[in-house]
């Protein structure tokens, strides 16, 4: 049974309407990790570790999509909920389109930065070798990633959560399969892990794309539009918080991976990455419901409808901290099975993974809620909250706590700064949400 943005929203229907989000961003991020684990298992520790050592930047690229998808999602959502869907169309078109550009500007200029900035990070040798090969091969595909992680969130907006669903899991599956066949069958090596990633973003963007353009979109739908620099503003507003969000981890992974190199090695760069790998899979759960909630709530903020702002926002207080406890239970017992899986190879690198995974999970326990946080905002069309939360989780609160904790603690201060750090965010979020209460009446 369709669920529609308009609908009163008990536990249930929360979270049936949410799930095709939640499923969507864990199986990619499952997908992401597919790459991890046949290079380090089939091409070596070194490739791996360039793997880990350069995603974060490609991330930062790809990301833009975000900022287009969650921004212009809660603008066009909350055109829905005012009754302008023509409107909405046009927004939606406007949005895409320029998106697009966008991520064929940002592929050029990942080529001019791909080796002086894995050069300037500390990168040399075979592995500075290894971060220009798997980047050279997954940058032309850059503008499909952007669409891919837009369409992440607009088809929510549109009412077309399966959609969304349906286009990951295809994209996944994609990336797994050719995994095997490049790497594991046909031994590519890292030129085969990169090329089914891209093949795989090409997939998870394009597809979408041909669906709207073809108009079957239901609400939604690509057309004719017309240039509105203040609607793209008001998008790139509202997403700044995601794209903030995502550019922090993405520098603020730069910063983890230098600082492991300087106290553990290059050990220390791949016991990171596996870290890495997992979080993605769990903090999924809790971007997924996000951008799940992210059009109910923009919707029913444009209708007026204060009561069912409030019961939306008390229901996900509850949801959040039941998952919390499940990831952090999670953690708690996969990390020696997991970190086996991908560096069970160095009995070393193994033991320094499980240590850091008894520390690391316990900020499972925190990051949902300001995940959360951020995406009501951003919802609400509050861009600068948003990102205020975003900035502060992902990038002040961890900067300078891995920067301190290590001069006192070492390897251990680096794990530890991580679980600070979303600790720190949650008391921030807990601020806001008190602080704009008078304002939107949630």
């Amino acid at each position: 049974m369709k669920i529609r943005l308009s609908e009163h929203f008990g536990y249930a229907r929360l979270l049936r309407f949410t799930l095709p989000s939640i499923v969507m961003l864990v199986f990619s991020s499952i997908y992401g990790v597919v790459d991890g684990f046949f290079v380090s298992n089939f091409v070596g520790k070194t490739a791996f570790t360039a793997v880990n050592f350069i995603l974060p930047f490609l991330m930062i690229l790809g990301s833009v999509g975000f900022m287009f998808g969650t921004g212009g999602g809660a603008l066009i959502a909350k055109t829905m909920g005012e009754g302008d869907d023509r409107r909405a169309n046009e927004l939606f078109s406007l949005i895409v389109y320029s998106s697009v550009v966008c991520g064929v500007i940002l592929a050029g200029l990942g080529f001019l930065l791909l080796r002086p900035l894995a050069a300037a990070l500390g990168a040399e040798g075979a592995m500075l070798q290894d971060c220009i090969t798997y980047g050279t091969v997954l940058l032309p595909a850059i503008p499909a990633y952007v669409l891919q992680y837009e369409f992440q969130c607009l088809c929510v907006t549109a009412e077309k959560p399966n959609l969304g669903l349906g286009v990951t899991v295809a994209s996944g599956l994609t990336n797994m399969v050719l995994d095997a066949l490049f790497v594991a069958v046909l031994g590519f090596g890292l030129p085969g892990a990169a090329a089914a990633t891209a093949l795989s973003q090409c997939v998870g963007g394009l597809l979408p794309l041909a669906y709207f353009a073809r108009g079957r979109g239901g609400r939604l739908r690509l057309g004719a539009t017309r240039w509105d620099g203040r609607a793209l503003g008001k998008t790139c507003t509202n997403g700044s918080s995601e794209l903030m969000s995502n550019i922090s981890m993405s520098l603020v992974s730069m910063l983890y991976n230098a600082q492991l190199l300087r106290y553990a090695g290059e050990d220390g760069i791949a016991a990171y990455g596996v870290l890495m790998y997992v979080s993605m899979i769990f903090q999924a759960m809790f971007i997924g419901y996000s951008v799940g909630t992210a059009p109910v709530v923009s919707y029913h903020f444009g209708a007026g409808n204060r009561t069912e702002l409030h019961s939306l926002l008390r229901k996900s207080g509850t949801i959040l901290a039941a998952f919390a406890v499940a990831m952090f239970a999670a953690a708690r017992l996969l990390a020696a099975p997991l970190s086996h899986l991908f560096v069970g190879y160095d009995a070393a690198l193994l033991a320094l993974t499980q240590h850091a995974f008894a520390i690391f999970s316990f900020g499972f326990l925190f990051s949902g809620f300001a995940i959360f946080g951020s995406s009501f905002f951003t919802a609400l069309n509050d861009g600068l909250v948003s990102a205020a939360i975003s900035f502060l989780r992902t990038l002040v609160f961890q900067v300078l706590c891995v920067l301190v904790f290590p001069l006192v603690w070492q390897v251990d201060g680096i794990w530890a700064s991580l679980v600070a750090a979303e600790a720190m965010a949650v008391c921030v979020t807990l601020g806001f949400l008190r602080v704009k209460q008078s304002t939107y009446h949630y």
